[in-house]
């Protein structure tokens, strides 16, 4: 007997549904936020924080992994809503440093708490939690994954 292989029987096909499940449930707390400005809210804190600057809006779009023009289009709707701003970089006028406002730490506190409400009406509050998230930022991180945790 013929195993069928169809697409239900890979881990690749269960993570896409499993993500899209997890992002729908996220972006029913997000307001008026869309995930993709969370995203960039998000990124440009981050990278802040590690940079200890404000980043570039190219270092923004790495850290999200999202392309050049779709984060140039958020970052410019971020600064309508006075979420965050834009300014020339003083060294290099071509490029551009990101910086959260006010509104946009508090619209990115509320964002985050949909998110972690979202992580645990999703992925539960339990021991198997911490395993799941390092396997899959392992896979997120393109890191080989072997054997069990």
């Amino acid at each position: 007997m013929t195993e069928h292989r169809g697409p239900h029987t890979s881990p690749g096909y269960w993570l896409h549904h499993a993500a899209l499940v997890w992002r729908q449930a996220c972006e029913a707390g997000l307001g008026d936020t869309t995930y993709p400005q969370f995203n960039v809210l998000s990124a440009v804190s981050l990278v802040t924080v590690a940079e200890g600057a404000a980043p570039t809006q190219q270092q923004v779009a790495d850290f999200a992994r999202m392309d050049r023009m779709m984060t140039s289009k958020l970052v410019r709707t971020l600064e309508e809503r006075g979420l965050l701003t834009r300014a020339a970089d003083p060294d290099d006028a071509r490029r551009q440093r990101l910086a959260l406002t006010t509104a946009g730490r508090e619209v990115l506190r509320a964002c985050i708490a949909a998110a972690r409400r979202a992580d645990e009406e999703i992925f539960g509050t339990g021991p198997d939690v911490e395993p799941l998230r390092d396997r899959l930022r392992a896979v997120a991180e393109r890191k080989v994954v072997s054997g069990e945790g």
